[in-house]
């Protein structure tokens, strides 16, 4: 039984936890940003190409 409550208590294996989190949290802000940006871009492409003319 101590044993269980030795590993419940045990918080060597939280700062992985916690470092993934985050790492998950910036990688979804960097791609939700490059995917506006791309939008953006894509439009102004668009755009110009219609003020250019054929």
């Amino acid at each position: 039984m101590s044993k269980i409550i030795q590993f419940l208590r045990d918080e060597e294996g939280s700062n992985a936890a916690e470092y993934a989190l985050i790492i998950a949290l910036v990688a979804t802000v960097l791609i939700a940003g490059a995917t506006l940006l791309g939008n953006n871009i894509s439009a102004r492409l668009t755009n110009a190409a219609g003020v250019i003319g054929p």
